[in-house]
């Protein structure tokens, strides 16, 4: 996506950092060159307008729901699986101190 026109800061560098952008995860000095670029690049700034509304649809729609105490742990456990280049099981990922035992049968 891209008006044509040369920036500053380019239309790709923006996209792949929109979410950053949009929860205040990046300094005030990137905060302050994707503004600009949004003054000077409509379809960039059309791109964050949707992509702000999607934010908000799901927060309104989704964010009263109470997290299950162990996502954390599983999303953490899924994370490293891809960082070491293990196969990533289509299933939950489980501690193994979940599995049921022998014992517990």
């Amino acid at each position: 996506m891209s008006c044509g026109e040369p920036h500053e800061t380019d239309c790709s560098e923006v996209l792949d950092h929109l979410y950053e952008f949009l929860d205040h995860e990046m300094p005030d000095s990137d905060c302050t060159k994707f503004e600009v670029h949004f003054e000077e690049c409509s379809p960039c700034l059309e791109k964050y307008g949707l992509e702000q509304a999607v934010k908000k649809l799901v927060k309104r729609c989704c964010g009263h729901d109470d997290v299950p105490s162990d996502l954390r742990s599983k999303v953490m456990g899924r994370i490293d699986l891809i960082r070491s280049g293990q196969a990533v099981p289509d299933q939950d990922v489980v501690a193994e101190s979940q599995l049921p035992t022998a014992a517990s049968e």
